[in-house]
């Protein structure tokens, strides 16, 4: 008898064990399938865009040493015509360039750095000319370029500012219409702006609304995480995180926010967890969004007829 109890429990031990592992088995092959599934279904599941340093550096396309100059080329769209300021943030940023290099290549023989800057053609923008050999001068920014020091960054502004809310805007546009021209065609950008989007690579004359918000945030030094739905990051800086939904105009959509997208923008921010909750687009935006912010003070619309405002609120007085 006791050697039947004692095959029995066995039996029951090993039944037990056979279904955890198989348990375990079959919630690791479903994880696998959530995750390759999860922008379709909508599961909360992210991956990192870009760090809040990387803006603050134009996109190195080159480094070469020629004889005794560092020639340093930046893949960033320029204009046609000379600006001085732009010119002088590239040079700056070569020398950074030459003395992050420094530990990979010797530069005792540099006597100049020249720096190109362009897109399809680079041109030269400056040149630093050394003390002596090797010698580089003291970092003229601790954290690369100052973005700062060229506009403001309009993503840190209180959202419980009444006149962050303007009131509904008259428009001649007929929502009957899907006609609506580029949004870059109707923006006008303050100079620091420009700048600061140039630096980093971006040409301001390219941007669709979804574009410019993305292109900001790195500019404006956030860490962004993608979200699951297409479209929509959490941007973080200064220990606030903002869940930012963003929609462009294409020929064959509405030319106004639909009601579907800003219920779904709504309910994502709220299980999102983030301290705000910003909707950008190049679309209209129709009269319900100014009863959503009235009612819920941490949401914001930034809409066609709003994105002008929020350009100008970058520009230095």
């Amino acid at each position: 008898m006791e050697i039947f109890i004692g095959v029995v429990a066995a039996a029951v031990v090993i039944y037990l064990l056979y279904n955890m592992f198989r348990n375990r088995k079959k919630r690791m092959e479903d994880a696998a399938k959530s995750s390759d599934s999860a922008a379709a279904t909508g599961l909360s599941v992210s991956k990192d865009l870009f760090e809040a340093e990387l803006g603050h550096h134009p996109p190195l396309e080159s480094f070469h040493v020629v004889g005794n100059e560092a020639r340093v080329t930046f893949d960033v769209p320029l204009q046609d015509e000379e600006d001085s300021v732009l010119n002088d943030l590239l040079v700056g940023e070569g020398v950074e360039v030459v003395r992050q290099k420094r530990h990979e290549l010797p530069i005792s023989d540099i006597e100049e750095i020249v720096v190109f800057a362009g897109r399809g053609q680079s041109r030269e923008v400056g040149r630093t000319k050394l003390a002596s050999p090797g010698e580089l001068p003291p970092p003229a920014l601790a954290e690369g370029m100052s973005i700062a020091a060229v506009a403001h960054d309009p993503f840190a502004a209180p959202f419980d500012d009444d006149d962050d809310r303007p009131p509904p805007a008259v428009s001649d546009f007929d929502p009957s219409s899907d006609e609506l021209g580029p949004i870059r065609d109707e923006l006008n950008f303050p100079m620091g702006l420009e700048r600061g989007l140039r630096a980093t690579g971006t040409d301001p004359a390219s941007l669709n609304g979804p574009e410019l918000v993305v292109a900001l945030l790195k500019m404006f030094g956030y860490r962004v995480t993608e979200q699951s739905y297409e479209g929509t990051y959490m941007a973080t800086k200064d220990g606030i995180s903002t869940y930012i939904a963003t929609e462009a105009h294409t020929e064959s959509s509405h030319p106004e926010l639909s009601e579907g997208a800003i219920q779904r923008f709504v309910a994502a921010f709220g299980s999102s967890g983030a301290d705000r909750g910003m909707m950008i687009t190049d679309k209209y935006g129709p009269f319900k969004i100014y009863e959503i912010e009235r009612n819920q003070p941490k949401v914001r619309f930034v809409t066609r007829e709003r994105l002008q405002r929020f350009i100008d609120s970058m520009a230095l007085g």
